[in-house]
């Protein structure tokens, strides 16, 4: 039963912008922090951003200040704008709900990943 799907990667040149979506099941958003992860090539899975239930936001240093998380819960859906885009952001992005609690806790809810490439 697929309870994550995410959308909206792609390729862009450096510089540009992306946004990611991930729609859940309503019993997963709801009971849940929501996070993006991201996997490059032959590298281990790395947090990116969370998000708690209340809208309290964290993120990984390498995109502070470019990437911004986001939650919508009416729509059951979690965001993240990626501006300012550079060629390592390249990955597949994955997003994950989980438990933030000073730290963010994934639980064993992942969706398929959406593919983000940065090149010219």
């Amino acid at each position: 039963q697929v309870q994550l799907v995410e959308s909206g990667g792609g390729l862009v040149q450096p510089g540009g912008s992306l946004r990611l979506s991930c729609a859940a099941s309503r019993s997963i958003f709801s009971n849940n922090a929501m996070a993006w992860y991201r996997q490059a090539p032959g590298k281990q899975r790395d947090l990116v951003a969370a998000i708690t239930r209340g809208g309290n936001t964290n993120y990984a240093d390498s995109v502070k200040g470019r990437f911004a998380i986001s939650r919508d819960n009416a729509e059951n859906t979690v965001y993240l704008q990626m501006n300012s885009l550079k060629p390592e952001d390249t990955a597949v992005y994955y997003c994950n709900a989980g438990l933030y609690s000073g730290h963010y806790y994934p639980h064993d809810y992942w969706g398929q990943g959406t593919q983000v490439t940065v090149s010219s």
